[in-house]
Formats: C-alpha cells, sequence, structure tokens
C-alpha cells in the first residue's frame, strides 16, 4: 500500500484536528473518564472524516478501505488510547456491515447521521458469557407481526454509554448457531433499554464502556440489516475491518513511544553517562522500530490483498495478534527504561502500557486470533456450521 498525496492532505487534516480540539483536552477526558463523542463526532463529520470509504449517496467520501487505513493510522496522534478507539468504532466497528448490507432506508436513517458526525453508535456483540465466542451469544429477538422484541444483555459495549444506536447481533431463530444471528439496528432511546452499569477500567480512561440491559425492547424488522441468518457471518467481515483497524492505530503511538523514550534515555545521565550511551539500550530500541517496522509492512499487505477483494482473514489475524502483543512489549520496554518516571501516571508511556493492554483482548483475544490461524493454517480442524 502506497500513501498517495491524497492519502497524505486527509492524515495532515486529521492531526490538525487532533491537536487544535483533542490532545488538548485528553488529559481531562481521562480524568472524567470520557469523552464528549458528539461533539469530536460532529467536528470530525464536518471534516468528511467519519465516511472516507462509505458511498457518497450518504455523505461519504466514496474513497477505498486504504484511506480508511490512513485515517486510522494517523489517529495513532492522539495522546491517549480511549479516543480513537470511540472513533474507529464509529467508522470501521459498527458501521461496516450497514453501508454494505443496509437497506437505502436503514442507511438514510442511520448511516447517514453517523457520517455527518450528528449521531453515535456502538457495536453490541459481546455479553456476560459470551465475548470472544460470538457464536455463543445470547441475546435473542422474536418476531411480532412486524416488529422485532429483543431481550438479553450486551456487556464492554464501547461508546454505550452516549450512543444513539446500537448495530447488535441477536439470535433470530433457534437454528445452527452460525446461521440464527442477525444484525439488528437498536435505537438506545427504546423503552426496555437500561444503561446499567458504567464499567470501570485499568486503562482507555476516556473512553465509556456500558453493561446495557435489553427488556422486550420493540425495533421495526426493517432494522434489520441484510438477511436474516446472516449476523454471524457478517459480523465476521466487520471483524476483518476492526482487525486491520486495530493494527494500523497502533503503529504511531508505538513509534511515539520509542522516540520519547530515546529523547529521555539521552538526557538521562547515570553512572557518568547517559542511559543511552548503554549499547543495550540502543540494541533494544532499534530491534522494536524493526519489529513496528515489520507490523506496518504486514498491515499494508492485508490492506493492499482487502482492496483486492481477496479474504484476508488470515493476515488481518496475523496482524491484529502482532499488534496487540507488540503494543505490550512495546510499552513495558520503553517504561522500564524510564524508571519511575514511567510509573507516573501523567506519563504517556504509563498512559501506553495501560490503554495498550487491551489490544491483546477486545476484537477477538489473542488465543482467538491464534485459533483462526490454527484454522486456516490446515493445523486445527473447523467447527462444523
Amino acid at each position: 500500500m502506497h500513501y498517495t498525496h491524497e492519502h497524505l492532505e486527509i492524515q495532515k487534516t486529521l492531526r490538525r484536528y487532533i491537536d487544535a480540539h483533542i490532545n488538548p483536552h485528553v488529559d481531562d477526558w481521562e480524568a472524567a473518564e470520557i469523552a464528549p463523542l458528539h461533539q469530536v463526532f460532529k467536528g470530525l463529520g464536518e471534516l468528511g472524516l467519519l465516511g472516507l470509504n462509505k458511498p457518497e449517496a450518504y455523505g461519504g467520501g466514496g474513497l477505498d478501505y486504504s484511506y480508511a487505513m490512513a485515517m486510522a493510522e494517523a489517529l495513532g496522534h492522539v495522546r491517549c488510547g480511549g479516543v480513537p478507539m470511540a472513533i474507529g468504532v464509529q467508522t470501521d466497528m459498527c458501521t461496516p456491515a450497514l453501508a454494505r448490507f443496509g437497506s437505502d432506508e436503514l442507511k438514510r436513517e442511520f448511516l447517514a447521521p453517523a457520517i455527518a458526525g450528528d449521531t453515535v453508535g456502538c457495536i453490541g456483540v459481546s455479553e456476560p458469557g459470551a465475548g470472544s465466542d460470538v457464536a455463543g451469544v445470547k441475546s435473542h429477538a422474536r418476531q411480532d407481526g412486524d416488529e422485532y422484541v429483543i431481550s438479553g444483555q450486551k456487556m464492554w459495549i464501547t461508546n454505550s454509554l452516549q450512543a444513539d444506536w446500537m448495530c447488535m447481533l441477536v439470535n433470530t431463530s433457534d437454528g445452527p448457531v452460525h446461521r440464527n444471528k442477525s444484525l439488528v439496528m437498536v435505537p438506545m432511546d427504546r423503552p426496555g433499554i437500561e444503561k446499567a452499569k458504567k464499567i470501570r477500567k485499568i486503562g482507555m480512561h476516556s473512553s465509556d464502556t456500558g453493561l446495557i440491559h435489553f427488556d422486550e425492547v420493540r425495533v421495526p424488522r426493517r432494522f434489520l440489516i441484510g438477511e436474516e441468518g446472516q449476523g454471524f457471518v457478517y459480523q465476521m467481515q466487520q471483524f476483518q475491518e476492526e482487525r486491520l483497524w486495530a493494527a494500523a492505530s497502533s503503529l504511531v503511538p508505538m513509534e511515539d513511544c520509542i522516540v520519547e523514550t530515546i529523547e529521555w534515555a539521552q538526557q538521562r545521565r547515570m553512572f557518568g553517562a547517559t542511559l543511552a550511551d548503554q549499547q543495550w539500550v540502543q540494541f533494544k530500541l532499534a530491534e522494536l522500530k524493526t519489529e513496528v517496522e515489520a507490523l506496518r509492512a504486514l498491515t499494508y499487505r492485508a490492506c493492499d490483498l482487502y482492496l483486492d477483494g481477496q479474504d484476508v482473514l488470515e493476515l488481518a489475524s496475523m496482524a491484529k495478534l502482532k499488534a496487540g502483543r507488540l503494543t505490550r512489549q512495546v510499552a513495558d520496554t520503553c517504561l522500564q527504561f524510564w524508571g519511575g518516571m514511567g510509573f507516573t501516571l501523567e506519563n504517556r508511556v504509563s498512559r501506553l502500557y495501560r490503554d495498550g493492554r487491551l489490544g491483546s483482548i477486545g476484537g477477538g483475544a489473542d488465543e482467538v486470533m491464534l485459533g483462526i490461524l490454527a484454522k486456516t493454517m490446515g493445523i486445527a480442524k473447523r467447527a462444523p456450521r
């Protein structure tokens, strides 16, 4: 994948917005444990940044997926993980299936306002008893005339305390677990929805995460995305973009962490020399930068194949696995070089240490990625569907 002048200009526009409207407020939002998403999204929507690869008919840019990747990478300029993740949910996690399979009416009602930044969306997959095991989802929707009646719970849902709607994975029949699920758009102001709990986390503090209860929530059956029973398939396709987004958005924070650690090491004097004079420190930082560039190459290659219409399940899973593990390695190694200063809350390295830990859990845990790879490599048997 090669960034053209247009890609770079989009990244410059986004970085300017981040410098003016996000980074000056990050510390306050982290302390408050929530960011004003409607305000942030409206600004991004006015710049045309929330639908770069979405159809022009609904306010999108009509560009190819490489532009979404360029945006994901530039979001790493934000000095925390929570705000970029909230934006990524809007652009690459709760809207791809809607844009690809939703009816024209559904896209005008939900996708267009999301692209404009007028609404905040969330993706409802995980539940108290079903996180990475998507087939284990228990929330269900029964048909009642021209309505679905939804009951169940969703947990670990990013943006959910501010969201205007949820793209929700629910069981719509009693058939096989891979063929009985559907994606349904659910406005979050419907009777029967309870935002039961704000979940406090060790990192991603500026990202609101909720436990949501659904008790006989009624929505029109026309809010179904695509075909009934295809929700598992649609969500697996959505996960490919989410995992590529996760890999691309991790690159700049790791690069910045290494650069800031080098600057610190060149100033930090100990035993008559600087920390940067220690050859072991030099070699370790050089090795980490090499690993980051290898991840970038993998991510870009996956994007190229995705643009070519190929299935990138294997490469996207590899990239997501590597991004989560490498972020942990970079943050932990650099924090050690910072010593006591690295253990302070205000240090950006310590923030990456806390925020980055989610990378090996959210969107499919490392073990799930390894399970996928074992199947694509022909080592493990595929479950019958």
